[in-house]
């Protein structure tokens, strides 16, 4: 049996807790929540089995080596002390991605071309010839993270970030990211045990991730490419049987996920995205707006949205953040209704109280998950006092 080795996996602000919680429930060991990312430990099948199936993380890395550098003499000779060829050969391509925390390091792109000197440079010495860098699709990713004095090198087992499920080639004006959307719904509480409404769906992302969960199916099932399928020790056959097992626990769902947008266009995007990832099953969407309707379905409804925050749509924030408390007043009884905005203001129009409030960030705006609590009966209670 293979040793297992730490890793990190990277995640938005405020999902560290839940990351922690999905790497638990698929057998990490050693699992520690930091800020925006979670370590842990696994073997190489779990590192297979993590990047497929892990909902809020963006990118597992694999560190490989630790040492101290105050300048970049000393960087240079940390990064000469690996043995780069036991991960790349002359003929192969690379890239460097580095993040910087430190007085003694004042620009990221210095870093990683001092690094990339290092590795060439060790290559030249050797075999008198270098591996070349390519930024869009190389065969090894390497990623340096500096804090204060302490440079850690990784190998990046994703590649692009792990938001790039695969299933989302049309998008609308503002769209939200993937792993943002699975991030919200699991801080919502949604398991796929009731009936689902995206009301506002833009191109249909949120829908996609609660389908995703509600039928226990991997995250990136539908992705094109790990960056760990370039590694000389990738093993095809364990990556298929762990993929196999994965699809084994996909469950049936018995409930209903509707979303609509007013815009035609949006509709249509979100359609062809729900077919991407073959999920037409199980989603439905028309085109509707939500400030016309009502609830349909008998019994509890979970609901998720993401509204325009004014940023780069042009709406009049204080009416419409008012009709989506009117209309969740008086159309949805039975209803956990949950909505992210960036605008904290436009909150106070909504003229209900929210039973929760999460801090998150979308891209780099400050934002709230806000959960109001519609109840059965009140709205039947309001209109019998209106009558008295």
């Amino acid at each position: 049996m293979e040793n297992n080795f730490t890793m990190v996996a990277k995640t938005f602000f405020g999902f560290e807790e839940i990351l922690a919680k999905e790497l638990f429930s698929l057998g990490a060991q050693r699992v520690e929540p930091g800020v925006r990312m979670v370590s842990f430990t696994g073997d190489k099948g779990f590192m297979y089995k993590a990047n497929m199936a892990l909902r809020t993380a963006l990118k597992i890395l694999k560190p490989i080596y630790n040492f101290r550098a105050t300048n970049e003499n000393g960087l240079y000779k940390g990064i000469s002390g690996i043995d780069w060829s036991t991960y790349l050969s002359a003929n192969q391509t690379f890239v460097i991605d580095a993040t910087v925390h430190s007085d003694h390091f004042n620009h990221s792109e210095f870093v990683a071309q001092k690094c990339k000197d290092a590795i060439v440079d060790q290559f030249r010495n050797k075999t008198g010839e270098r591996p070349s860098i390519d930024k869009t699709h190389p065969d090894l990713r390497i990623n340096i993270h500096i804090a204060k004095d302490q440079c850690t090198v990784s190998l990046d087992t994703s590649g692009a970030s792990l938001h790039h499920r695969g299933y989302r080639t049309a998008t609308n004006i503002a769209p939200i990211n993937e792993v943002l959307a699975a991030g919200m719904l699991l801080l919502s509480g949604w398991d796929g045990r009731s009936d689902f409404l995206d009301p506002m769906c833009g191109s249909g992302t949120i829908l996609a991730e609660a389908a995703l969960i509600a039928c226990n199916i991997p995250a990136n099932i539908n992705r094109k490419e790990f960056a760990f399928e370039k590694w000389n020790d990738f093993d095809g056959e364990l990556f298929d049987m762990i993929a196999n097992a994965l699809l084994k626990k996909v469950r049936e769902f018995h409930y209903t996920i509707i979303g609509y947008d007013k815009a035609p266009s949006a509709v249509a995007k979100a359609k062809d995205n729900i077919a991407n990832a073959s999920l037409e099953d199980y989603v439905t969407i028309h085109e509707g707006n939500f400030f016309d309707s009502k609830k349909e379905n008998q019994g509890p409804l979970h609901m998720l949205f993401n509204p325009p925050y004014g940023e780069r749509l042009d709406i009049d924030l204080e009416r419409f953040y008012r009709e989506i408390g009117d209309t969740l007043k008086n159309g949805y009884p039975n209803t956990n209704a949950w909505f992210i905005t960036a605008n904290l203001e436009a909150l106070k129009f909504v003229g209900l109280k929210p039973s929760r409030k999460i801090k998150l960030f979308n891209g780099s705006l400050e934002a709230r998950l806000v959960k109001y609590e519609m109840y059965e009966g009140s709205r039947k209670a309001k209109f019998q006092n209106h009558d008295a």
